[in-house]
């Protein structure tokens, strides 16, 4: 006897966002990435259409981390001296985008003015083909005047930038608007405030296919499970029919793995803890393969080993996709 396997059909879908632009888009980029589309739950090809699979951002810095476990470090080497090497070496490592955190400007730290960073960003650039995220590391307050500068100096190359949050949204939107970019909307894992911000930034004029939602990341053992509900919340009401929850989303899980406490102390730990070298690594790579199964449509790691791995699970799992 024939077993007929329920299909759950919906109502809505994801909206496609396209990130980067060729040439013949009026950018330099040697290829564009697009995510978003689906008309299902994450890898249930039987049940809908997935046209474009996850894919990879390879977190990289405008200045050589300080304060990163030495398993990081270690793996990575002298790029991290050199944000143009870094990508280029990301791009090797089989990155599909770069993400890369603006620090330098801090206040509290280096203190670089906007203009600077906005020459970091070109180089690297001109070092990779593969399309940018950009995020800004100086803070709610500082962060709009460092991503409007760069939105200037990057015109027509369709970055995503951000994090726009709900205290200065309207000035990164104003840089997207005018430069021809894609924001970041970032709220603190809230479904309701995901979708607000999203209402806010579309007034203000940035149409929704030019938007992906940051509703924050929690690592394993550190929020995941929190993170886990507010991303399958946002998906289930994309595909129910709610507009203004149907964008991309994107998750920090290389930034939020190597915070833990467990990927940087080797020593004075329970002997339980394994083997510290790997201890980061695994780590990053299964809360990457959660925040996968949950929805997110980008996620962003740092270890090159990271990288090769959940390519390996995004293949194994989206056959057929």
């Amino acid at each position: 006897m024939a077993v007929e396997i329920p299909v759950e059909k919906w109502a809505g879908k994801v909206r496609e966002v396209t990130i980067g632009a060729t040439a013949s888009e009026g950018g330099t980029r040697s290829k564009t990435v697009t995510v978003g589309g689906e008309s299902t739950l994450p890898f249930l090809q039987f049940e809908g259409q997935l046209p474009h699979r996850p894919v990879i951002a390879v977190e990289i810095h405008d200045a050589e981390p300080t304060d990163w476990s030495p398993t990081l470090l270690g793996a990575l080497g002298d790029v991290v001296k050199d944000p143009a090497a870094w990508a280029k070496k990301a791009e090797e490592w089989g990155a599909d985008l770069i993400f890369m955190r603006l620090v330098s400007t801090n206040p509290d730290g280096e203190n670089r003015k906007p203009e600077a960073a906005a020459e970091v960003v070109k180089s690297v650039l001109k070092a990779v083909g593969l399309p940018l995220i950009v995020y800004g590391g100086a803070g709610i307050e500082h962060n709009p005047d460092v991503l409007v500068k760069v939105a200037q100096a990057t015109e027509g190359e369709r970055l995503v930038l951000g994090p726009a949050e709900d205290k200065n949204y309207r000035t990164i939107v104003a840089g997207c608007l005018a430069h021809g970019h894609i924001v970041s909307a970032f709220t603190p894992m809230d479904l309701n405030l995901a979708k607000q911000l999203n209402i806010l930034v579309s007034d203000v004029g940035l149409s929704p296919d030019r938007i992906i939602v940051d509703p924050n990341t929690g690592a394993l053992g550190y929020g995941l499970e929190y993170c886990v509900s507010v991303i399958e919340r946002l998906r289930l009401s994309a595909l129910q029919g709610d507009s203004m929850t149907q964008m991309p989303i994107i998750s920090l899980a290389g930034e939020e793995s190597w915070r833990t406490k467990e990927s940087k102390v080797s020593e004075g730990v329970p002997e339980a803890w394994g083997d510290f070298a790997e201890l980061g690594l695994i780590w990053e790579t299964t809360t990457a393969t959660t925040l996968l199964h949950s929805g997110a449509d980008i996620v962003t790691l740092r270890h090159p080993k990271s990288v090769a791995l959940i390519k390996s699970v995004i293949d194994k799992l989206g056959k057929g996709a």
